[in-house]
């Protein structure tokens, strides 16, 4: 018995030496999500107004992003944007105070326009579709926005595009008889981000290097 015993414990040794180990489904280690900040002096944030007289071009001066980028997998990202109505700016003051009215915009009782992304959708190595919710004057309405990735690099990343609104759909229904204003409103944005650690360590950097030499103990 003990002859036996000894023979199948050698074969039992033999095949597990021998025998290829069970596959595994290979795992995608995970990867989290980093926050990157704006690079503000290149960013943009647009919008065009088409009237009878004038395409109204104008720009927000005050906004700010929460944004969490996934480098490997930019289908895992997010994006929340926060605009001050108020600081809208088309260079020409009775204009933009008539848009912050309620004729408009409704700055007073409706300080912030946010956008909250939803969804991130490849749509090739260069596109993609951002699903979200737009509130304008309280209102909240689902928006696709097409981005176009100009760069992704180890420290930081750029992303454009361009949508449009129907400003009638967030409550903004007033019209001229004599300067008649298109429903649709283009949007246009240019987001230079920068990975919020590499900034933070560069400005560090730049804080010592400003330091004046500590003074030498006298001789």
């Amino acid at each position: 018995m003990k002859k036996i015993a000894l023979v199948f414990s050698f074969w039992i040794t033999t095949l597990q030496v021998f025998l290829p180990a069970p596959a595994h489904a290979e795992k995608r280690p995970y990867v989290q999500k980093r926050p990157y900040v704006l690079d503000r002096a290149h960013c943009q944030l647009n919008f065009i107004g088409e009237a009878l007289f004038v395409s109204a071009h104008g720009y927000f001066e005050k906004w700010d992003a929460d944004l969490q980028i996934d480098r490997d997998n930019l289908e895992n990202s997010s994006v929340a944007l926060t605009i001050e109505t108020a600081s809208l700016n088309t260079r020409v003051e009775r204009r933009d105070n008539h848009l912050r009215s309620a004729d408009f915009f409704d700055a007073a009782n409706h300080p912030q326009i946010k956008f909250v992304s939803t969804k991130v959708s490849r749509v090739d190595d260069k596109n993609f579709n951002l699903t979200g919710d737009l509130t304008i004057r309280g209102i909240t309405k689902p928006v696709q926005v097409p981005v176009k990735l100009v760069f992704l690099r180890e420290g930081d990343a750029r992303f454009k595009g361009e949508f449009q609104v129907n400003r009638r759909d967030f409550g903004m229904n007033y019209n001229s008889r004599m300067n008649p204003v298109e429903d649709l409103v283009t949007i246009q944005f240019d987001m230079h981000l920068v990975d919020k650690a590499v900034m933070e360590a560069q400005q560090q950097q730049r804080q010592q290097q400003r330091l004046p030499d500590a003074p030498r103990p006298p001789r």
